[in-house]
């Protein structure tokens, strides 16, 4: 978990870098008309959203509270895979080092105690 959590942090770091980049140095609506303008262009936003979808449906699977979950998405929806890697950080840490904890969070109890029931 040492390693996820060294990968999860450089990722919280260089989007932290890159969107600064950004904000500071180019033009959201001029640079985004360049990227839109262009096939790769458009296949990297697609790309990009289909990411986005895939986290966003894991962040509901795994939190607890609706709000919570809807707070999440929308915040990476805005701010990328920043939030992305800032939620991971967040959950590697709040697992305390267990795995099934990370990825089901607060559904992994209901889930194990449905898996020993099916097992009986």
């Amino acid at each position: 978990m040492k390693v996820a959590k060294i990968i999860a942090s450089i990722g919280v770091l260089a989007m932290t870098v890159a969107l600064l980049n950004g904000f500071l140095n180019g033009s959201f609506f001029d640079d985004g008309s360049v990227i839109l303008n262009n096939p790769w262009g458009i296949v990297s936003l697609v790309d990009l959203y289909v990411g986005f979808v895939l986290i966003a449906m894991w962040m509901a699977f795994r939190e607890k509270s609706v709000l919570a979950s809807v707070i999440w998405i929308i915040l990476l929806m805005v701010l990328g895979f920043f939030i992305g890697s800032l939620y991971v950080l967040i959950t590697l840490y709040k697992s305390e080092n267990d795995w099934l904890t990370f990825f089901l969070g607060a559904r992994k109890e209901s889930l194990l105690n449905n898996q020993k029931s099916v097992s009986k």
